[in-house]
């Protein structure tokens, strides 16, 4: 129109409007609709984790807490990792409250792990980044976290330590062995 809007309607009856200004919904009128994006929250760990557990533990900082406007919501999680270890194998995983999910399916004794840090035996110890993006439905309401859980090697060997934002080394120069910074990042999307 002369306005410079542009009315959008539905059996004549304005739903929104649109300007060079943006998109204003009429009164009482909501946009509907799977996929869009309803709530994001991250936590960001820029100290770093060490553990020499061959059972899995929280890794302190990487734990964010959702609550779902509705059950059929999704919630999208993208984990990004810088990691190493000790003695060649770290094992990490996604937990949602103390269920581990986004796993391989069972296959004899092997681990079932998110992300499996494996180093060759002349490595120097460097950091690898990895990362998981996973969508999840939880079906629920209620506030739910996730969280990033690790060990070490499972295999009764023991006497490795699994490294998160740090080499093995972890010397204090310039040129070596840089320090990372790790998140779990969390989103609702409508179901």
């Amino acid at each position: 129109d002369t306005s410079g809007e542009i009315a959008l309607q539905s059996a004549g009856t304005t739903i929104a409007t649109v300007s060079s200004t943006g998109i204003a919904m009429a009164s009482g009128k909501t946009l509907t609709g799977g996929g869009k994006i309803l709530q994001v929250l991250q936590a960001v760990k820029s100290d770093t984790f060490s553990t020499t557990s061959t059972s899995l533990v929280d890794v302190s900082g990487l734990s964010v807490s959702i609550t779902p406007s509705s059950t059929s919501s999704k919630i999208l999680v993208h984990v990004d990792l810088f990691l190493t270890a000790s003695y060649y194998v770290g094992h990490a995983q996604l937990v949602r409250n103390s269920t581990l999910i986004y796993r391989a399916d069972t296959a004899g004794n092997r681990p079932r792990d998110s992300i499996t840090f494996a180093q060759n035996v002349s490595s120097d110890g460097i950091m690898q980044r990895s990362s998981i993006m996973y969508l999840d439905s939880p079906s629920t309401t209620s506030a739910t976290t996730y969280k990033v859980q690790a060990s070490t090697r499972k295999d009764g060997q023991g006497g490795g330590v699994f490294y998160i934002n740090r080499t093995t080394q972890d010397r204090d120069t310039t040129g070596y062995d840089a320090r990372g910074v790790s998140s779990i990042t969390v989103m609702e999307v409508a179901g």
